[in-house]
């Protein structure tokens, strides 16, 4: 199965994602959150560096409750950018 590319605004979305989680996590290590939520380092890493711009709903449901973040709070802070406009296509 084949990939669609992401979009600017899905990446600049995982990169404000990544960055929260990286703020929220504090003095905390990655090994430690990680471990919290069940995933990987690597994961963890990957999400916060924006190299994973889109995880799943529940791999993002388990960062937020290790964190002690709302989902609410995650898609606020998260989600659509409002200085970010599609170019028209011709």
């Amino acid at each position: 199965m084949v990939r669609t590319p992401l979009t600017p605004e899905e990446r600049r979305r995982g990169e404000r994602l990544g960055a929260l989680l990286r703020a929220a996590r504090g003095e905390r290590s990655m090994v430690e959150v990680a471990a919290v939520a069940g995933l990987s380092a690597e994961t963890l890493r990957k999400i916060e560096t924006g190299r994973a711009p889109t995880p799943a709903f529940f791999t993002v449901g388990a960062l937020a409750a290790a964190l002690g973040l709302s989902m609410d709070d995650l898609a606020a802070a998260c989600g659509h950018d409002p200085e970010y406009q599609e170019p028209l296509s011709a």
